[in-house]
């Protein structure tokens, strides 16, 4: 054999062997990205659909917890009652209607029925109607359940016979009258969502040709599926084949379980396939994506038979080059081989030799370059992307230290006065939260307290905080009562408070001289007085609307003595409401005691006693809600002669 034709020989070999090593890599790590890609891509499409729900739901949720709120916090007749429903409904297209329903056993306590509300949209306008005359509402489900299990409820889809006419699913939420710790059911509100909107919405879920996207009830009954037939009339037990339930009987508990995931393996009407499924709160609903295993194997074997065909035809004429001109493809192959092996340990930035030669070598390089070339702008792409995500993250720390800057810090916060000592903290659920607290001398012998909690968590809690804390400390004039700054304030939120939102606040003003608290509660929790012989008590409620839902309110002042030695514990319901892994809250009782063991340390021992003691009885529980505590001892003028006066 001839040396052209041993190095012909032994160059095809080692550069075949080459060209199919890397090619094998090529194909091993795009099927990897193909499907990791596909992976990714539903899980962010589930989580994200999802995620649409549930801001449509929460939005349904806070509208009609806030209407369950005001009936509960105030009094209304039938015109003023009919007006509430009337906004709520109003203010989103997503409702398609909703009710107030009196419980019969309140309208004896209040001497006489009261009549119930039913509101819906009726082409562009919204037309409200009384309830239907002879139906026993309350014995369906949507006020049935709600009345018996004392919390809201999302019903499971029903055909509204009465009022519209069209399949729904129903949030009924429950509002009773407060008697002194006793409570009594008063009625429940409704919101109702047209299921033609979820059919719709869940519709667009798509993924490769074939996958597609249903929504199931809590019950596993199935709300949104492509085959009609299924819809409302039948559900994981009845059709368990739908999701190969039939096959493997662990699917519908992970399905249901409320906790995002992907199922694989599965066997769909008789078909494998992947389900990534997450829950839609705050309805139980779970959003499932059906993505058929054989589409993803076509993707597969589509870039298999890609790859196969690009490399055995690469091989075929490089090898044919090869003979013909041994000595001349081999340098720029060397050449082309140690760019390769440079991208394949990450310098994207090699430059690719030869992709301006007119032969098989050049076509390779020019498709290792367009390689080299995306992959440089993926990288690109997910730095930009992270970039971002850390700017975010900064600006959301940036936020959180702008708004505890904002909170007062002096402690004790008249250091020349000695008639009081105070101590407060916050402790937020996110970055920024919706609770404050701010507290100063409006003048030489009046002191002013407020602490506050947004219904709501995150950005917009924080930016309502901020602005009703500017109100408040711009309100509080000499001379003005703490029902006044309230009621004018107020004022100001309700006005164009388009997303409905609305914060509890209690403000008093303290008389140093004399220990006169006058306070007004716009739906906060009460403070606790814990007493200098070591007893606690909660100050008089009076049970007013919150701030935010309607202009035209007044609010009441209300006068409490304080003795001196008397402290006040003022706190926001992330306190009492603080949940453990077994689902238990903290509450008031538990709080109170807590009050009183801590009764001999002084004001900031106190507070932080109780939020240790918080987050020890939470234990490894994600916290639900901000927490804020500020404790006042009253001294007296006695003790601020006391300190005055010249030591003996």
């Amino acid at each position: 054999m001839s040396v052209a034709a041993r190095l012909s020989l032994v160059v095809s070999l080692f550069t075949s062997s080459i060209l199919l090593a890397v090619l094998g890599l090529d194909y091993l790590r795009s099927v990897a990205t193909l499907d990791a890609e596909i992976d990714r891509s539903a899980r962010s499409m589930t989580r994200a659909s999802a995620n649409y729900l549930e801001t449509v739901l929460m939005t349904v949720t806070r509208s009609a917890e806030a209407l369950a709120i005001a009936l509960e916090t105030g009094r209304f007749d039938d015109a003023e009652t009919r007006a509430l429903v009337r906004r709520a409904i109003g203010r989103s297209r997503n409702v398609f209607g909703g009710g107030i329903y009196f419980h019969a056993k309140a309208d004896q306590v209040t001497n006489g029925p009261r009549s119930d509300h039913y509101c819906h949209w009726s082409g562009n306008r919204v037309q409200c109607m009384g309830a239907a005359k002879g139906v026993d509402l309350w014995s369906r489900d949507w006020l049935r359940l709600p009345a018996e299990k004392g919390r809201a409820v999302w019903c499971e889809p029903y055909f509204d016979s009465d009022f519209g006419r069209i399949l729904m699913v129903t949030l009924s939420v429950p509002f009773y009258r407060h008697e002194g710790e006793a409570r009594r059911l008063e009625g429940v509100v409704t919101a109702d969502l047209a299921l033609d909107w979820l059919t719709q919405e869940v519709s667009s879920l798509h993924i490769l040709e074939t996958g597609y996207g249903m929504l199931l009830s809590p019950n596993g009954t199935f709300i949104a599926h492509p085959k009609e037939e299924l819809l409302f009339h039948e559900d994981l037990h009845s059709i368990p084949e739908a999701l190969g339930v039939d096959e493997r009987s662990e699917i519908a508990a992970e399905l249901m379980s409320g906790a995002p995931g992907v199922i694989e393996g599965a066997s769909v009407f008789g078909s494998a396939a992947r389900l990534y499924h997450a829950q839609v709160k705050p309805a139980g609903w779970t959003l499932v994506l059906v993505v058929p295993e054989d589409e993803i194997d076509d993707q597969v074997s589509s870039l298999t038979l890609t790859t196969a065909s690009v490399g055995i035809a690469g091989l075929i004429l490089m090898l044919l080059a090869i003979v013909m001109t041994a000595r001349a493809i081999t340098r720029p192959l060397c050449t082309l081989v140690a760019a390769t092996r440079e991208v394949a340990i990450g310098h994207f930035d090699t430059q690719i030799p030869d992709q301006s030669r007119g032969d098989e070598v050049g076509l390779l390089a020019s498709a290792f370059a367009t390689m080299t070339q995306e992959l440089r702008d993926y990288i690109a792409r997910l730095t930009t992307t992270t970039a971002a995500k850390e700017r975010i993250e900064s600006e959301l720390r940036i936020a959180h230290d702008i708004q505890m800057s904002i909170l007062p810090k002096l402690f004790p916060p008249l250091p020349d006065r000695h008639e009081i000592d105070l101590y407060a903290l916050i402790e937020p659920a996110k970055e920024v939260g919706g609770d404050f607290y701010d507290f100063y001398a409006i003048d030489d012998d009046h002191f002013c307290l407020v602490i506050a909690d947004v219904a709501g968590k995150g950005v917009p809690a924080s930016l309502f905080m901020a602005v009703t804390k500017t109100l408040i400390k711009s309100t509080a004039k000499p001379g003005r009562s703490p029902g006044e700054i309230l009621s004018l304030v107020n004022a100001d939120l309700a006005r164009d408070n388009d997303q409905s939102m609305f914060i509890t606040v209690f403000c008093a003003i303290l008389d140093l001289r004399s220990g006169e608290l006058i306070y007004a509660n716009a739906g906060h929790n009460p403070p606790i007085r814990l007493c200098a012989e070591g007893e606690a008590e909660r100050l008089p409620s009076s049970n007013q609307l919150v701030l935010g839902l309607m202009e035209d309110v007044r609010y009441r002042d209300t006068e409490f003595q304080l003795r001196p030695g008397d402290r006040l514990l003022l706190y926001t319901d992330g306190v009492t409401e603080a949940m453990n892994l077994r689902d238990e809250p903290f509450g008031d009782q538990r709080l109170e005691s807590e009050l009183i063991q801590l009764a001999s340390e002084n004001a900031r021992q106190i507070s932080e006693g109780i939020v240790d003691s918080v987050k020890a009885f939470a234990g490894s529980a994600p916290q639900s809600d901000d927490i804020t505590i500020m404790l006042l001892e009253y001294q007296g003028a006695e003790g601020q002669a006391e300190r005055d006066s010249p030591p003996a």
